[in-house]
C-alpha cells in the first residue's frame, strides 16, 4: 500500500470511491449513473488494451483483464490498494498515473521519466511516455503508456487512467533496423576501398576513411550535405551516383563522361568508368569507379553507392609497357648504327606501298645508293671512320626527303628510299641532289684530316603487276651500271 507521507504521493484530500462511482460522477446529465458507469466498467474490462485507473487517493479501483495478462496480477489482488506499482518495478515508486494525481507535475515526472515522456497532444493534461520494464514477461517488455486525468461535469479531478500498449515488437523493429544500419555503417566506414552514399536527395550519408584518404576531403566536411561534387571536380557537376539517383540512361552518363563509361555486367542499372584527376595528389590519379542504385525491399530507389579505386600505378604500368613495346619496335625496325629503317623493316614498307601504288594507280619510285669505294676507306682509316661516313650519309639522305619518303639502311654500304607519289623523272632528280651533298659533304677523321667520299645511284619505277623481285632487282642493276660507268653518279632504268 502507498503512504501517503512522502512528497511524491501527497494526501489530495480530494473525492474517492469505487470505479463505478466515478463513473456515475463522469456521467453528461441525462444519463442514468448506474447504467452508464456499468457500461464504461464493462468496456474498458473487456478492452485488450491494459488499462488501470486510480481514485483521488492512489487506490486503484480498475485493474482490467489485459493488464492482468501482461502483468501477471490478478484484479482481485490488486484492487482497493496502491500496489500499482509492483505490476511494473521492482520496489515502490509512482506510476505516470500517480504523478498526474501530485502537485509539482513536470518535475515530478522528468524525475522519473527523464527524455522519456511528453505531454499529450490529444487528451489535455495527459502525458505519454516509452520505457523499458525488465520484471515484465521473460525477457522484459517495451511498453507505450499514457496518462491522463478523469474529471466530472464541472472540471473536478475524479482520478487519473493509464493505458498500456505493449511495444515490443516495433522497439525490437527498430533495434534490429538500427543494428543493421550501424552494420551496414561500419563496413562502409571500414572498408579498405573508397567509398561514399547518397540517398535520394542527393545528400552524402556516408564517407569512409578511405575516400577521406583519396580525396583529401574529411567526411566531416561533407556528410549531410549535396556537395560531394567538390573532392573530384572544379565547380559543380553531377557525380556518377548523382547520375544513377536521377535516372539517367547511357545518354545521360555519356553527356559527362563520353568514351570513358560503361554500363556495370555485374549490377542492374549501375555503370563503370575510368578519368583521370589532376588535383588529386602532386601529379594527379586515375580512379576507376563504380556507381550503383540502393532499392528498398519495394524496389524504390534510396539512395546511391559509389565505390573508387586508385589505378594510377596500374596506368603508369600500362603506359611504360606501351612506350616499351613502342621502344621494342621502333628498335626492331632501326638500324643502331645509321639511325634509318633496316632492311627488314624495307621489305614490309615496300609491300604496303606496292599494294597502295596498285590500288590508287599512282606512280612510286626506289633508289638505291651505294658508297663508292668504301673497302678501300675502311682498309685505309679503319673501320670506325667507315662507321662515321655512314653515319654523315645517313643524315644528308635525311635531310633530303619529303614526309611521305621514307630511307633504309639496305646493307653494309648500300641504302635505299622509297618514294611514294613519284615520278622516275622526279627520283632521278632527288638522286642527283643526294649524290651531290654527299659528294661535298666533308668527312673528318679523328687524326684531323679532311676527306670527302661519293655514292653511286640507281633509280627506277614500279611497274603495274610486278612483283617485288624484280623491283628491286632492276634498281640494284642500275647502280650496277652506275659503278661501272665510273661512279659518283645516278642511273636510272625505267620500268
Amino acid at each position: 500500500m502507498f503512504s501517503n507521507s512522502g512528497d511524491d504521493l501527497p494526501d489530495t484530500g480530494k473525492p474517492t470511491g469505487t470505479f463505478d462511482d466515478i463513473c456515475k460522477q463522469a456521467g453528461t446529465p441525462g444519463e442514468s449513473g448506474y447504467s452508464a458507469g456499468f457500461m464504461l466498467a464493462e468496456g474498458i474490462d473487456c478492452c485488450p488494451i491494459p488499462i488501470f485507473v486510480l481514485d483521488c487517493q492512489h487506490t486503484i479501483i480498475h485493474w482490467n483483464q489485459a493488464l492482468e495478462g501482461i502483468s501477471g496480477l490478478p484484479a482481485s489482488r490488486m484492487l482497493g490498494s496502491q500496489d500499482q506499482w509492483r505490476a511494473f518495478y521492482p520496489s515502490q515508486r509512482p506510476t505516470l498515473a500517480d504523478l498526474i494525481l501530485n502537485s509539482s507535475l513536470d518535475d515530478s515526472i522528468e524525475r522519473y521519466y527523464h527524455n522519456k515522456f511528453r505531454e499529450s497532444t490529444l487528451i489535455e493534461g495527459a502525458f505519454e511516455a516509452e520505457d523499458f520494464f525488465p520484471g515484465i514477461g521473460g525477457d522484459g517488455r517495451w511498453l507505450f503508456f499514457t496518462a491522463a486525468p478523469l474529471r466530472d461535469a464541472k472540471g473536478r479531478l475524479l482520478g487519473v487512467i493509464e493505458t498500456l500498449q505493449d511495444v515490443t515488437v516495433r522497439r525490437q523493429a527498430e533495434a534490429a533496423l538500427q543494428e543493421s544500419r550501424s552494420f551496414l555503417a561500419q563496413i562502409v566506414d571500414g572498408s579498405s576501398v573508397p567509398t561514399f552514399v547518397i540517398d535520394h536527395e542527393h545528400r552524402v550519408t556516408h564517407w569512409n576513411r578511405a575516400c577521406e584518404v583519396v580525396t583529401g576531403v574529411a567526411a566531416c566536411d561533407v556528410v549531410g550535405t549535396r556537395e560531394q561534387w567538390r573532392a573530384f571536380y572544379p565547380s559543380e557537376r553531377p557525380l556518377m551516383a548523382d547520375l544513377i539517383i536521377s535516372g539517367a540512361i547511357e545518354q545521360d552518363v555519356d553527356r559527362f563522361y563520353h568514351g570513358k563509361f560503361r554500363p556495370s555486367a555485374l549490377i542492374r542499372g549501375a555503370f563503370e568508368a575510368e578519368d583521370f584527376f589532376p588535383h588529386f595528389g602532386k601529379d594527379g590519379r586515375w580512379l576507376f569507379f563504380t556507381a550503383a542504385p540502393l532499392r528498398d525491399t519495394n524496389g524504390k530507389f534510396i539512395g546511391a553507392i559509389e565505390t573508387l579505386q586508385d589505378i594510377t600505378e596500374q596506368k603508369r604500368a600500362e603506359q611504360a609497357l606501351r612506350e616499351s613495346e613502342s621502344k621494342f619496335r621502333t628498335l626492331s625496325i632501326t638500324d643502331g648504327l645509321t639511325m634509318l629503317y633496316n632492311s627488314r623493316h624495307f621489305y614490309e614498307r615496300l609491300g604496303s606501298e606496292i599494294e597502295r601504288a596498285t590500288r590508287y594507280h599512282r606512280p612510286l619510285s626506289l633508289l638505291l645508293l651505294d658508297v663508292d669505294n668504301f673497302k678501300q676507306l675502311n682498309d685505309n682509316h679503319g673501320h670506325l671512320e667507315g662507321d662515321r661516313a655512314l653515319q654523315t650519309l645517313s643524315e644528308v639522305i635525311k635531310s633530303c626527303l619529303r614526309a611521305a619518303d621514307t630511307a633504309y639502311r639496305y646493307g653494309g654500304e648500300e641504302f635505299t628510299v622509297l618514294l611514294p607519289e613519284t615520278s622516275i623523272e622526279a627520283a632521278e632528280m632527288l638522286g642527283e641532289r643526294l649524290r651531290e651533298a654527299f659528294a661535298k659533304t666533308p668527312l673528318p677523321l679523328g687524326s684531323g684530316e679532311i676527306i670527302h667520299s661519293s655514292v653511286s645511284i640507281g633509280v627506277t619505277e614500279y611497274l603495274a603487276a610486278e612483283n617485288t623481285r624484280d623491283f628491286v632487282r632492276r634498281v640494284d642493276d642500275a647502280v650496277y651500271q652506275a659503278k661501272h660507268q665510273g661512279k659518283n653518279c645516278v642511273v636510272r632504268i625505267p620500268g
